[in-house]
């Protein structure tokens, strides 16, 4: 970096990128419990594991978002996958290496990883 100019260019185009990425139109939604307990458990490596491999692969029908409290603090790191026509799916306990699976089978290829799903007496 030479200038502040050139730090404000950055700067623009990061908050730019971020902006696209929460508010942008998209087909997938990832949503991230991102609260006290998720925090704790985790989540924070685990939105950015997501962030990364959506940009590595040029996702631009995916966008990240997080939430609070979603009330099953024993199973966070909580994912949520919101496909366009509102079906949810859930993952608990979800870490930087599942989001790689989780990725690469379910958001690519649209195959659900089934041994990370939640519980279904939860």
């Amino acid at each position: 970096m030479k200038s502040f100019a050139e730090l404000q260019q950055i700067r623009e185009r990061l908050k730019n990128e971020v902006n696209q990425r929460e508010n942008g139109e998209a087909d997938i939604r990832i949503v991230v419990g991102m609260a006290t307990c998720g925090i704790a458990a985790g989540a924070r490596p685990v939105l950015t594991a997501f962030n990364h491999e959506i940009d590595v692969r040029k996702l631009s029908n995916v966008k990240t978002v997080q939430t609070g409290c979603i009330g099953m603090c024993r199973l966070e790191p909580i994912v949520d996958v919101i496909t366009p026509d509102g079906k949810k799916v859930t993952y608990v306990k979800v870490t930087p290496e599942k989001v790689v699976r989780i990725v690469a089978e379910h958001i690519v290829n649209g195959k659900i990883v089934d041994e990370f799903l939640m519980p279904a007496n939860s």
